[in-house]
């Protein structure tokens, strides 16, 4: 999630510890592609991070209600949404590998956000123009194509490039590998650009991910028979793009790769930050815009934040049944630093409307996130001290705010409080 604003990216020259991919290696090609098999997992593998997290916790009822399920077997939840495919802190991106990481993992619900291709193709990337940053596009042939190609770091100015999906066609976006998010500032060869992975992710799985087309998304989650979720992601290109391709003809252009698939409407949460998508959906195609999730980072500072929850009202009377705010608008600290639900929270449970919210484990270290003013965690950052804190907000969340579901970065911390939670 995170609504970007920027279209060319000018990376900091800010000193930052990261992980480095090896130059270019010659083992960096994209799979052929293959149909998965339908493997209905009925359990789902955790791994070690919802222990680490709950042996760091303080402690209290919430812990040993955590600690009691250690041994539980774990199933999939519809309360865990895996976000970018549901394993990005570690695998890359809005691939296949990171979708079947977030199944194992037991989500429920896995997301795909989609932007177009020069040739109208539907494919999965966090942002039309995040192609430089999340694949290997501009150590390639296609980094010609690019809107704003490579420009090495020279004289102090940071290394550039804007790479969009609207550059290539779908075949050439297929050749392309997917890698963890991140850039080089000091580069000064389009392979030097692509290191940048935050010292606290890993670049063990970012092999060549492989990317995929939404239709691609949809085969391998029906294969796992799981729900499904799209984000329509807004374009950074004027609309109607190529003459005559309109936000509308691109909205319903998700309904109808839905409806090919032979999906059912019940199993599909839409996604948008526009208004007027949800509107859209609600009128041309109610089966699928019935549960339409409308994401609101409208009050992101103290002083558009009462008008966030104030436009509540008027979402619900346009017919929203679903608000998706990021996690910081739905609590706030109480007494002696607890997390309680925030006047966002409490003014969305009373007019009825139900809740998502986006984007756990996307932070790092908590510790080092609260002190630096993360985004997710900006409203409660002087009560977080641990990574075990985690939890401490996943309950709020659940228990006193209602939310129906968690995106998170990795699936297993999620699903495993749903499982000890019944949820």
């Amino acid at each position: 999630m995170h609504l970007k604003v920027a279209s060319v990216f000018v990376a900091g020259l800010a000193a930052v510890e990261v992980s480095a991919l090896p130059k270019m290696p010659e083992w960096w090609k994209p799979k052929s592609w293959t149909s998965p098999p339908q493997q209905h997992f009925r359990t789902a593998e955790l791994g070690p991070r919802p222990q680490f997290l709950v042996a760091d916790m303080d402690e209290g009822w919430l812990k040993d209600k955590l600690s009691s399920c250690s041994d539980a077997v774990a199933r999939p939840s519809k309360f865990s949404i895996g976000h970018r495919g549901g394993a990005c802190m570690q695998f890359p991106e809005e691939t296949r590998e990171s979708v079947e990481a977030g199944i194992r993992m037991g989500a429920g619900i896995l997301e795909c956000d989609v932007a177009f291709t020069s040739d109208r193709e539907l494919v999965c990337r966090h942002d039309q123009c995040d192609l430089h940053t999340t694949t290997n596009i501009v150590a390639t042939d296609l980094g010609a194509k690019c809107t704003t190609p490579f420009t090495p770091a020279s004289d102090g100015a940071a290394a550039t490039a804007s790479c969009c999906t609207s550059d290539i066609t779908l075949a050439e976006f297929k050749s392309l590998c997917g890698k963890m998010d991140g850039s080089n500032a000091s580069a000064t060869t389009p392979e030097d650009f692509l290191h940048g992975t935050p010292a606290w992710r890993t670049d063990l799985y970012a092999t060549c991910g492989t990317v995929l087309s939404h239709k691609e998304f949809l085969e391998v989650v029906s294969s796992h028979g799981r729900d499904f979720t799209t984000e329509l992601k807004q374009p950074r290109v004027p609309m109607p793009f190529d003459g005559n391709y309109t936000q509308e003809l691109y909205a319903q252009q998700v309904v109808e790769e839905y409806r090919a698939a032979a999906i059912d409407p019940s199993r599909v949460w839409l996604q948008s930050f526009s208004f007027v998508d949800i509107l859209y959906w609600l009128r041309a195609d109610p089966a699928f815009g019935k549960q339409a999730v409308l994401l609101d980072e409208s009050g992101d500072t103290p002083e558009t934040f009462p008008a966030a929850v104030a436009n509540l009202s008027l979402y619900k009377d346009a017919g929203v049944q679903i608000v998706a705010p990021p996690l910081q608008y739905l609590v706030a600290l109480g007494e002696d630093d607890e997390y309680v639900p925030s006047s966002y929270a409490t003014t969305a449970r009373d007019l009825g409307l139900k809740i998502l919210t986006w984007s756990l484990e996307r932070s790092g270290p908590l510790a080092q996130a609260a002190a630096a003013g993360d985004y997710y965690w900006s409203t409660v950052a002087n009560g977080t001290h641990s990574d075990g804190d985690m939890y401490r907000l996943v309950d709020v969340l659940a228990r006193q705010v209602g939310v129906q579901g968690i995106f998170s970065d990795w699936s297993a911390t999620v699903t495993y409080y749903a499982n000890c939670f019944g949820l």
